[in-house]
């Protein structure tokens, strides 16, 4: 190994070492493997400085722990995935004695308060714009702009005429028919009371039953299907991770999720025009959700859209 390769890698164990020698950096890691969050979302959660919280998340930058991204004028922190890159088998291992720490319940309350902001923002708008969802819609890409890949997908599914659906978000019903013929029993579930009506307005069968509320309080009520769906949703959910810890206690062995979300994009309109929480989601890091959710990856497309927006449809597969 030529001297310079070798002092850089020693450099790098240097900065991984500095970076995993502070428990409240151990700590940031740890919630970090649940979701993505901002600088002030950070220091409001362990009460601290937003200076101090950033003069940390810098040094864990600095030791590829975490990985940054913009959502309009904001940065976004998570922990950067494992994909081989050089010390990357140490940052597993850190990662691991991180996980197995137990929880700081201190933390709770101000995590809480994160999350119910942003899903207080999301709800407020489909509450507000709900008469106007396809003027809102079309801004990105409206069902029928994906409709044709996400039904062949769903054709392709080997899931008997028996089995039970849910879409989460369902939006004016445009997945909800096609499920409605397929499968003997359909959940349509959403958290607004005013876009169920409209998804109820525009699928009026008899074979789907219309549910308020979010995929954390399905399974409280002990609903249990066979295939699960979110179109475009999981880019205005407060904390996309913790949803597919839900879509795994819904799923039946062997049940089929699928997942229709945007690509990251850097369109920050879209957070005031379209109500979205997130820019979009990265494939990568969806796929490390589900895996951590008992659920496989199986298939995944990709449809190009106007207006310079991707949409990535994943199917997942809860493991028996």
């Amino acid at each position: 190994m030529p001297a310079d390769t070798a002092i850089r890698h020693i450099e790098d164990l240097a900065a991984l070492n500095k970076a995993a020698g502070d428990s409240l950096r151990l700590q940031i890691l740890q919630l970090l493997e649940q979701d993505s969050f901002g600088v002030l979302e950070l220091a409001d959660i362990f009460n601290v400085s937003q200076s101090r919280m950033s003069h940390h998340l810098k040094i864990l930058a600095n030791a590829q722990l975490v990985t940054t991204r913009r959502e309009g004028n904001s940065i976004f922190y998570r922990r950067a995935l494992i994909n081989g890159a050089s010390l990357d088998e140490v940052r597993s291992k850190i990662f691991a004695a991180i996980d197995a720490m137990p929880w700081h319940t201190e933390l709770e309350n101000g995590l809480a308060n994160v999350y119910a902001e942003r899903g207080s923002q999301s709800q407020q708008f489909f509450e507000k714009h709900a008469g106007k969802f396809t003027e809102v819609t079309d801004l990105i890409a409206g069902y029928e702009h994906y409709a044709e890949s996400l039904e062949e997908i769903l054709k392709a599914i080997e899931l008997p005429a028996s089995a039970h659906a849910m879409e989460v978000g369902p939006g004016k019903g445009g997945f909800l028919k096609p499920l409605g013929e397929r499968f003997s029993k359909v959940y349509a579930l959403d958290n607004s009371p005013a876009m169920l009506e409209l998804a109820k307005q525009h699928c009026p069968m008899s074979n789907i039953e219309f549910v308020l509320g979010e995929p954390e309080s399905a399974v409280q009520q002990d609903i249990k299907v066979d295939l699960l769906a979110f179109n475009m949703v999981l880019h205005h959910i407060p904390s996309p991770a913790d949803v597919f810890k839900a879509c795994s206690e819904l799923l039946n062995p062997g049940g089929a999720l699928l997942i229709t979300e945007l690509c990251p994009h850097e369109q920050n309109w879209v957070k005031e025009s379209c109500g979205d929480v997130w820019l979009g989601l990265d494939p990568d890091h969806i796929k490390q959700w589900a895996q951590a959710a008992n659920l496989s990856a199986k298939h995944q497309v990709f449809v190009g859209l106007r207006n310079g927006f991707q949409i990535q449809i994943q199917q997942f597969v809860k493991q028996i």
